[in-house]
């Protein structure tokens, strides 16, 4: 992998963890078009530690609030007493789900699920589910409104993201979507839940691919890893300035012409599964 290489995949990671329009596909999709070897599972889980570094960034005041009212819960035995207390509960418990299936499918996860056969069907499929929700949620409630229940449910709807193409910002956008929250609020929660599980996944792979016989030079890693920082810090900041007045439908449409896009190259023999 060239340096060049690795800054165009970090700045398609950046932008793309946090939009709802999957990082893995477009990192599975970019190096195909432009017949570059596919940068693999690991690879990209290792440069979106990038990404959770600009979720901590920008987020490092309600990350120490939270994490200051999680352990005075736990002090006075009161683990669920106050909003930020629980907000911070939700997060650890949002976290389970993703982290069991993401043990007992890896193998899956890293082969079989990568092709962009899977990809494009997760795409459009998505697409369809958000459109829906994205029609019919009420819109009105806050993050301050979410319960233990909402905290969960969101919590499988992150594991759905273990699937190639569907996105994890994106499932689990729409799984708060799906309950009432507002679309901002819903991006927010999304960003928050995203900290431990992209933390765990990047640490796990990167473990896996430095004991790899064959695998990226450290530079190409490092700076794959900080240009997806940068270019996450940019993807939060807009996306929670465009949601404050726009719907999440330009996301569905731009999803559903990528997936069937993508199936046509694939037909056409352009690209290869």
């Amino acid at each position: 992998m060239t340096l060049f290489e690795a800054i165009v995949l970090g700045i398609v990671q950046g932008l793309t963890e946090f939009l709802p329009i999957s990082s893995t596909a477009h990192l599975r999709i970019v190096p195909a078009l432009l017949g570059w070897d596919d940068p693999g599972a690991a690879y990209s889980a290792v440069i979106q530690l990038g990404t959770v570094v600009a979720v901590l960034a920008y987020f490092w005041k309600d990350i120490i609030k939270l994490t200051r009212a999680f352990v005075r819960g736990l002090v006075d035995r009161k683990p669920f007493g106050t909003e930020d207390s629980r907000l911070a509960w939700f997060v650890g418990l949002g976290t389970i789900p993703i982290s069991i299936m993401g043990l007992l499918f890896k193998s899956a996860i890293k082969t079989s699920l990568r092709s962009l056969y899977v990809i494009s069907a997760s795409l459009i499929i998505l697409a369809i589910v958000l459109f829906v929700v994205e029609r019919f949620a009420s819109h009105k409630r806050t993050i301050s409104d979410l319960t233990l229940k909402d905290g969960i449910i969101v919590g499988l709807w992150q594991a759905l993201a273990l699937i190639p193409g569907s996105s994890r910002s994106g499932t689990t956008i729409t799984g708060a979507l799906s309950l009432g929250l507002r679309r901002e609020d819903a991006a927010r929660y999304s960003f928050l839940l995203s900290i431990p599980a992209t933390t765990l996944a990047g640490l796990v792979e990167l473990k896996d691919l430095l004991e790899a016989t064959t695998r990226p030079s450290t530079s190409a890693m490092v700076v794959g890893t900080v240009v997806s920082f940068l270019a996450g810090i940019a993807a939060i900041s807009g996306l929670l300035r465009f949601l404050k007045n726009r719907s999440m439908l330009v996301f569905v449409i731009y999803r559903i012409v990528l997936g069937v896009a993508l199936l046509g190259l694939l037909s056409a023999g352009v690209l290869h599964a």
